[in-house]
């Protein structure tokens, strides 16, 4: 190659690396960056799996999982400021005098062969579920994973001494469907260090410079979950640098692309701020709501952990589950269903089949669930027990379907006076093959005539819903 060749060729590859450059710089210019106050981070969109996901699993595991009674709040409710008898009962009629709440966590020991975070992963995945949140840390402050942040007091250091999230996100991962996420409570019941500041009015932020933060920015960049689900908040967002913490991971951290976070940053923040809004535990209005929220609900209805002197009626049915998941997301919510497992890391059958029976209901109405929007009624305006969503028809995008999810099977008729039917209008029954004939009902929407179908033939057990395509509303 002749010199003047070579020098061309040298320069042609400058130019394209000069240009590859200004490419990269146009691009870090033009992307959105976030600054540390709510208007800015409130601009921020959902990513879009999450509203198209609508369903995640919740689990509370942790050293409250030991004693296995009353609640997570066991340590508050037997030494908190107002202990409560039961459970001040329970402690003496079972524990030596002198046991502390740290010598349960020797006993949070997951045995070999009893956590198998790989079968917890294929149970959360046949429930049609598309994220799973853990919790990480509670107000005990017991870490499971092994924080530098909290020696001594952590899953490595005592108890199943092993990376119990570490384990369950890799376990997730291996799920295309499945996207992993961290619970992660900011303060903490009795730690001297949180008590220290609270005394001081929340004028020092001791606690939160040297514990609390910390351990977000080591599991944000350990784990890079796609959900941060933060939780006890008993000061206002000042204190805990909230809006500088989310800023960082909108713009900075590695998930910030992927990662949607609640509304439990600071006590004037709840129901206000964050990606989406939980409001309240179990939060579910019963009415459209303008932006995202999530109602955060319990299989066991007393509890969120484990609980040993757990009955089968504490237990929601998969009749009344299945009508939440209607309701929820036909408002504009996404639904986050919680298990508490064992303290030796076993989901108990009973949540186990509730999951599996959710799943396999998603496998036939999963269409009226997954990328869904609330339609322009949330519940039917003549029969009750009926709930609404919609979606694009993905053959015709011009097109759209309105599902309506029946609580009630009905007998010869099902009488809707949402739907307004077009000429085009065909209504089929997710799960059945063939049409119903329907007829316009005077005053407004449909009369769907219902044809005796066999046991056999019915598409599922439960909750059924009717596809009304292109309506005129």
């Amino acid at each position: 190659m002749a010199n003047g060749e070579r020098l061309l060729t040298m320069f042609s590859l400058v130019t394209v690396a000069i240009v590859l450059a200004l490419l990269a710089q146009s691009a870090t210019a033009d992307a959105v960056r976030y600054e540390p106050n709510w208007d800015s981070l409130d601009s921020r969109p959902l990513p879009s799996w999450y509203d198209e996901g609508k369903i995640g699993i919740f689990i509370h595991w942790g050293v409250f999982s030991v004693p296995g009674f009353s609640s997570e709040w066991f340590w508050y409710h037997w030494q908190g400021d107002q202990p409560e008898p039961d459970v001040v009962e329970f402690m003496k009629k079972n524990y030596p005098p002198g046991w502390t709440y740290a010598d349960f966590a020797e006993q949070f020991d997951t045995p070999t062969g009893m956590y198998d975070p790989n079968h917890w992963a294929d149970i959360f995945n046949a429930s049609g579920a598309r994220y799973v949140v853990q919790v990480t840390k509670h107000h005990e402050g017991f870490t499971s994973w092994p924080s530098k942040y909290s020696f001594n007091w952590n899953a490595q250091d005592v108890g199943p001494h092993r990376d119990l999230v570490g384990d369950l996100a890799a376990a997730i991962h291996k799920y295309p469907n499945l996207r992993y996420g961290i619970y992660h409570s900011l303060f903490e019941w009795f730690n001297p260090v949180y008590l220290q500041d609270e005394k001081n009015g929340y004028k020092t932020q001791n606690f939160v410079f040297g514990k609390s933060l910390p351990e977000l920015y080591e599991l944000v960049n350990t784990y890079k979950p796609d959900v941060v689900w933060s939780d006890g908040c008993p000061s206002t967002d000042a204190y805990w640098n909230s809006t500088y913490f989310l800023a960082w991971l909108y713009n900075e951290s590695p998930v910030r692309d992927t990662v949607v976070t609640n509304d439990r940053w600071g006590s004037n923040v709840i129901c206000k701020h964050g990606g989406f809004l939980t409001c309240t535990d179990q939060y579910s209005p019963g009415t459209l709501q303008k932006r995202k929220f999530e109602n955060a609900m319990k299989l066991d209805y007393p509890s969120w952990g484990y609980r040993r002197n757990i009955k089968l009626s504490d237990v929601i049915t998969i009749q009344d589950l299945l009508q939440q998941i209607a309701s929820t997301i036909s408002c504009n919510g996404n639904i986050l269903i919680n298990v508490g497992p064992t303290k030796d890391g076993t989901i108990s059958p009973i949540f186990e089949e509730r999951l599996r029976q959710m799943g396999s209901w998603l496998q036939v109405n999963g269409e009226a669930v997954y990328k869904s929007r609330p339609w322009t009624f949330q519940n039917d305006t003549v029969t009750p027990g009926v709930w609404y969503t919609q979606r694009t028809d993905e053959t015709t995008p011009s097109n759209k379907n309105v599902y309506a999810f029946v609580f009630k099977w009905p007998e010869d008729t099902l009488v809707l006076g949402a739907p307004v039917p077009s000429s085009t209008t065909q209504v089929t029954l997710l799960g059945y093959e063939g049409q119903f004939t329907f007829s316009q009902r005077s005053g407004g929407g449909v009369i769907i005539n219902i044809p005796a179908i066999s046991y056999n033939k019915m598409p599922c057990d439960w909750l059924w819903v009717f596809k009304i395509s292109n309506p005129q509303n």
